[in-house]
């Protein structure tokens, strides 16, 4: 993209975060952060490429709930789910997924939802080789409910079993493949949930890159709100 469009798209993300005050950020604002582990099982069926998907591994991680507007209480919104994995090399790698639906055709559209228990949809494709790829966080049948608040979200994380979501990915008809779970664990205080920036574009493994003009939008919005917050993505 031209310079001066990715100058302005920045730009523009800048004011409006400034319009938020307080260095709220502008997308998705009203959140409640935890402290997570990643294990990640193995893709089955057909590999991905991707070894982060398709190798076994555990992983410490940061997560985040959140709604998009917000709205207040209980009503409606598009949801969030972002997940940072701290690798021990190669730096950290960034999920962030939207409610969705969980049938192919509204895998990619963000679907409003009273409930955090659902499905989250990273609404764009990734590249994987030649491979088109979503990924998702499902509900898990046999895990504590969150709620309908952030306010029920943050304590179903204080109960003695942590609420758990299956991490999942699939290709653009084809049937969810869980390959892993993301665990909840103790609320982080608010001053580090408004500090944390997540990079949904730069904070991938290599050989995964999200797909189409879109991921540009994305990458300067997120670049603007983060410039005003002084927030790092590392």
């Amino acid at each position: 993209m031209p310079s001066r469009l990715a100058t302005a798209v920045t730009a523009g993300a800048a004011a409006l975060t400034r319009l938020r005050g307080g260095g709220r950020r502008l997308l998705h604002p009203a959140g409640r952060a935890f402290a997570a582990e990643v294990t990640i099982w193995g893709t089955p069926g057909p590999p991905t490429g991707v070894p982060l998907l398709d190798a076994p591994g555990r992983y410490r991680a940061t997560a985040r709930l959140s709604k998009g507007v917000p709205t207040p209480g209980s009503w409606p919104d598009v949801l969030g789910l972002a997940v940072r994995l701290h690798r021990a090399e190669g730096g950290p790698v960034d999920l962030l997924v939207s409610s969705a639906g969980a049938a192919p055709v509204l895998r990619h559209l963000p679907l409003p939802r009273r409930r955090f228990t659902g499905t989250y949809s990273s609404i764009m494709s990734y590249r994987a080789g030649a491979r088109r790829l979503w990924l998702a966080a499902l509900a898990d049948p046999d895990s504590v409910e969150l709620g309908r608040s952030l306010g029920e979200v943050a304590a179903a994380a204080r109960s003695a079993d942590a609420p758990r979501l299956v991490l999942a990915v699939a290709s653009a008809v084809g049937p969810w493949r869980p390959f892993g779970q993301v665990a909840l664990g103790e609320k982080l205080d608010a001053r580090t949930d408004a500090a944390l920036a997540f990079d949904p574009v730069g904070n991938l493994p290599p050989d995964l890159r999200l797909a189409g003009p879109l991921a540009w939008l994305r990458e300067r919005t997120y670049a603007g709100s983060r410039r005003v917050r002084g927030a790092s993505t590392s």
